[in-house]
């Protein structure tokens, strides 16, 4: 199964050198790894055969991207007498690191198990992703998906009538026709976005989590694991970096250690069978091969665990009711909303959101009620008399 591993969790906790870590682990069991991320790679990880390093660069990918767009609307622009923009004074806008992100991690997925130069290769390559904190980076996971809905609301895909109806509503002052030209657009960002809901939805896609030991940890991390779930992404391991000694002389840090160690059997308890590893506290982030490999950061496993998705539960025989059910561990009930709005539910976990479409039985319901328990969301659906089919 070709691996896709996302990295994130609190800031300041070592995410990038976990990551590295984890890419390298994979490297030297013989697998091809690609580490993609924001920082620069230690000069001595270069040398590592089978470890490739992509460093986003989002002021070249959004200028390319940008410069793209202007030519595919060059006629527009000249009819209206716009002035094209040189690639020299075009600066990327806030948000354009989320773009380059997602743009990168398609172009990469499209490439495992191609073979190429640069050392593309087979079913056992390893990407790791070194992303930005937990919060901001469920943001740019979930950008695909939410355009894509956008879209959908804003141009939907029945073009075929808009052209049929165009010669009539031209005739009418006031009602204007989107243009081919539009739908075309649409039509290419859909694809666009298709494709990297799939590098996101692929099986061998998921989630590792970098915190660090400190008060409140625990809650954070819950919360940021009903999130993943929210969003369909499963988590992997649980890494707690910068662990002091068990034990010290100093009454100052052995009170910390206690603390530290408080969280994380705190953390264990929440987490239950997802794996929790603990890296020692350092006075310098590792930057060699050796130093990497001294953490015993383990390479991916071959397969990620399950991915949280919704089911519906027939209970009409014997309840008169459909139940949808949708995994959220580490959720609570004081985090949590719902909404029905049309043929979707709109979650809502702390600061994570996410519309969920409906089954197509479901959409001829009526909500009877809602559940949180055991780490599950349970919506009850009655079938609405008025759309339901009448049994002969």
């Amino acid at each position: 199964m070709r691996r896709t591993v996302l990295v994130t969790g609190t800031g300041g906790a070592g995410r990038s050198t976990v990551a590295a870590a984890t890419a390298l682990a994979a490297a030297r069991e013989g697998r091809r790894a690609v580490l993609v991320g924001p920082e620069p790679l230690p000069e001595a990880l270069h040398a590592v055969d089978g470890l490739r390093h992509v460093r986003l660069d989002v002021a070249r990918t959004f200028r390319s991207a940008a410069l793209d767009l202007q030519s595919r609307g060059r006629a527009a622009l000249d009819f209206l007498g716009a002035t094209a923009l040189e690639e020299d004074e075009l600066t990327e806008p806030p948000g354009a690191a989320a773009f380059t992100l997602l743009h990168t991690l398609r172009a990469l997925h499209d490439a495992v198990g191609t073979p190429s130069a640069e050392g593309a290769g087979g079913d056992g390559d390893v990407l790791v992703a070194d992303l930005p904190p937990v919060g901001e980076a469920l943001a740019q996971l979930a950008l695909p998906e939410q355009l894509a809905r956008y879209l959908h609301r804003l141009l939907p895909p029945q073009r075929q009538a808009a052209r049929a109806l165009r010669p009539v509503l031209a005739q009418l002052a006031g009602v204007p026709a989107p243009a081919d030209r539009l739908y075309e657009t649409a039509a290419r960002w859909q694809d666009a976005l298709a494709g990297t809901r799939e590098v996101l939805a692929a099986p061998g896609t998921s989630v590792q989590l970098v915190v660090g030991a400190e008060a409140g940890m625990p809650a954070v991390v819950a919360e940021a694991r009903a999130g993943l779930a929210l969003h369909g992404v499963p988590l992997d391991a649980v890494t707690v970096n910068r662990m002091l000694p068990a034990a010290s002389p100093d009454p100052f840090l052995a009170a910390l250690g206690g603390g530290q160690r408080e969280a994380v059997g705190e953390l264990r308890t929440v987490l239950g069978p997802v794996p929790l590893r603990e890296l020692p506290w350092s006075p310098r982030a590792p930057r060699t091969p050796q130093e990497l490999a001294a953490l015993g950061v383990p390479a991916p496993a071959p397969a990620p665990a399950p991915r949280p998705v919704p089911r519906v539960e027939d209970r009409r025989d014997t309840e008169g009711e459909l139940v949808w059910r949708l995994p959220l561990p580490g959720a609570v009930r004081e985090r949590l909303d719902l909404v029905r709005r049309g043929d979707e539910v709109i979650v809502t976990i702390g600061p994570y959101r996410r519309a969920l479409p409906l089954d197509g039985a479901l959409t001829r319901c009526a909500v009877a009620g809602a559940r949180l328990a055991d780490g599950e969301l349970a919506v009850r659906f009655r079938p609405d008399p008025a759309l339901w089919p009448r049994e002969r």
